[in-house]
């Protein structure tokens, strides 16, 4: 097994500019996602934000599992909480042979943070 770790940082404003493209929240994120990060009203972007850094995050430590960096998209990797309020990381149509992945996000009103720690087989 081998451990791998991946982290973003991202300013929180270059998420509230993409958001000009209509076409940007439904490339990058699930309907989930912007279900959850639209309920936070005031802080919105700062949630779209760090799940767009943990994204990132969940690329680059798992990117010695993949064929190669366009085997997987945005809309493959979901980051939803459970019921306790932490996130978690939603493989969405595409197989990673994992034991264990964790995600840690974080944000201010001006950036937004994510770490993955991955372990695969």
């Amino acid at each position: 097994m081998k451990t791998t770790i991946g982290t973003d940082i991202i300013e929180v404003n270059r998420i509230k500019d993409a958001f000009e493209n209509v076409k940007f929240a439904h490339t990058v994120f699930t309907d989930k996602e912007i279900a959850y990060c639209e309920s936070k009203k005031s802080a919105k972007y700062q949630h779209y934000a760090a799940r767009f850094a943990a994204k990132e995050a969940c690329f680059k430590a798992i990117s010695k599992y993949l064929q190669d960096k366009y085997s997987i998209s945005w809309k493959n990797v979901e980051i939803l909480n459970d019921d306790n309020g932490r996130p978690y990381i939603n493989f969405i149509d595409i197989d990673i042979q994992c034991v264990d992945i964790d995600v840690s996000l974080s944000h201010l009103k001006e950036y937004a943070i994510a770490s993955v720690f991955f372990m695969g087989e």
